[in-house]
């Protein structure tokens, strides 16, 4: 019995790293200077922030259909039994929606799971997935351990501008400047699938001590975990000064990974932050 994983862009996972593991994806769209734009395929943060500094509108996003779900799965199970496929929370886009319609036309060989998460997050469960059907592990067993996951796992972030958030109606315009004028950093979590706030400080600093001390009391919780740490473009080099915290610390490091268009489109330029995992579920 073989098990193709399926998952969509928002996973933030580089294709190399889909290709090692077998992972296929689902881009979703970027509305962007009058085109709509495949998520990690035809458009970068890089792109997204470059065009906004030149005056371009915000971008908007939106979700993949049932039949670009459909051809995905149709190719996946010419090389296999079954299909896990595993997205972006229900909370956050309408994504895994799409992806459920699609999977009806199979016959109960497509299992849909709602990850509960977004970003790295999700990505570290797809490639969960994939290693457990790389053991052979039925799919059974591996919806059952990735929902087992999804209960644990945990990612603290934090922006570098409240501008974006304040876009996409996450926050006030008053709010948003009087926190740029007060240096504040938002520290933020998914919990339940939805971005929440977990805190504030004044400065980079204090935000990235903020990421160091939950990412060890995780550790201590868990008794060591897997971790991938997350950035858009600026938000790199804060990443070398959270490795730095937490040298030492018993982590199964799964590397450093750039934010895609849609997730940046809500994010904003100099996000970073860590994505964590029990080592066991």
């Amino acid at each position: 019995m073989t098990i193709a994983i399926v998952t969509d862009s928002t996973s933030d996972l580089e294709p190399e790293l889909r290709a090692q593991h077998g992972i296929r994806s689902v881009p979703l769209y970027v509305l962007f200077d009058g085109k709509m734009h495949k998520d990690g395929v035809d458009i970068t943060p890089s792109d997204l922030f470059r065009g906004l500094k030149e005056g371009k509108k915000t971008p908007s996003t939106s979700q993949p259909s049932p039949a670009e779900f459909a051809a995905v799965y149709r190719e996946a199970l010419q090389g296999a039994d079954e299909v896990i496929s595993v997205h972006i929370s229900g909370q956050l886009s309408g994504t895994v929606g799409s992806a459920r319609l699609a999977a009806q036309d199979f016959g109960g060989r497509v299992t849909v799971v709602d990850s509960r998460s977004a970003s790295l997050g999700l990505g570290m469960q797809a490639l969960r997935a994939a290693e457990r059907a790389r053991e052979g592990r039925p799919a059974a067993e591996i919806v059952a351990e990735l929902e087992r996951v999804a209960a644990k796992a945990d990612i603290r972030f934090t922006v570098d501008t409240l501008e974006f958030l304040r876009i996409n109606g996450r926050i006030g315009g008053a709010q948003a400047l009087l926190g740029s004028l007060l240096n504040i950093k938002p520290i933020l979590t998914v919990k339940n699938g939805r971005v929440e706030s977990a805190g504030r400080v004044r400065g980079h600093k204090k935000a990235l001590a903020d990421i160091v001390e939950h990412v060890r009391r995780y550790v201590d919780a868990h008794g060591g975990a897997r971790v991938a740490f997350l950035s858009t473009p600026g938000g790199e080099d804060y990443l070398r000064e959270i490795r730095e915290g937490l040298r030492g610390v018993n982590l199964v490091d799964m590397g450093d990974h750039q934010i895609g268009a849609v997730i940046a489109t809500h994010a904003g330029p100099g996000t970073m932050g860590a994505t964590l995992e029990p080592l066991t579920a």
